[in-house]
């Protein structure tokens, strides 16, 4: 169990996440009321993401697809919520915006972080690509708190959600069986036995059958289908 992890918005500028690195905790206002960030993942998994700014093209088709895939989401024990730099009043009308253009309904929090405390406390502001929006990173974060991936993409590219959900299946694989996942894996498809666990424990633990290619490139059968 991780104990809440506040920090200061002093010295924000200077912090960059890594993997594996505590999710900073926050509490913040939302389309959806207070939110404090460990309450509202609890126990389970956890997608934060970011916009440039409201009432963009982009990030309109963004929010939209990832409404869609609510019950994908729902089915991981995964909550998602958004951070945008603008105030409230502006999230709640691009929602409705965002709910006409892409027939849909967006069931998840938007945070208003208009100081920005969420940007730097994540580190989302790259003065580089502009000095005042959030580049589109995105941030995996695990039940126990800790970072387990980072994407940032340019603001001119729109983020692929079923890949978001193909490495939450792959993270989620490898919490639970000690397995890995290759290039361009798919659900339902072979995996590969860790380093750590070896070939006489993998044969114990994987039932299914162990295709020995080489000592350290060991496939399974995908354990929880």
């Amino acid at each position: 169990m991780v104990d809440y992890v506040y920090f200061s918005f002093s010295n924000q500028n200077a912090m960059s996440l890594r993997l594996g690195d505590v999710a900073p905790n926050f509490k913040a206002s939302t389309t959806e009321g207070e939110i404090d960030l460990y309450e509202y993942l609890g126990t389970g998994w956890g997608v934060l993401f970011s916009h440039p700014a409201d009432f963009t093209p982009v990030c309109t088709t963004e929010l939209g697809r990832t409404a869609q895939l609510k019950d994908e989401f729902a089915r991981r024990n995964v909550k998602v919520l958004a951070v945008s730099v603008d105030p409230l009043d502006k999230h709640q009308s691009w929602v409705n915006d965002i709910n006409e253009t892409q027939s849909t309904t967006v069931n998840f929090p938007i945070i208003a972080d208009q100081d920005r405390k969420v940007a730097d406390l994540y580190d989302m502001i790259h003065p580089n690509a502009s000095a005042t929006a959030t580049v589109r990173s995105l941030f995996i974060i695990g039940p126990d708190k800790l970072v387990k991936l980072i994407i940032t993409y340019p603001a001119s590219t729109g983020r692929n959600f079923v890949e978001v959900l193909r490495v939450i299946d792959s993270l989620q694989l490898t919490a639970g069986y000690q397995v890995a996942t290759p290039a361009d894996w798919q659900e339902g498809q072979d995996v590969i036995v860790v380093p750590a666990v070896s070939t006489e424990d993998a044969q114990k633990k994987f039932p299914k059958g162990l295709k020995v290619v080489k000592p350290y490139l060991r496939y399974t059968p995908q354990p929880n289908k």
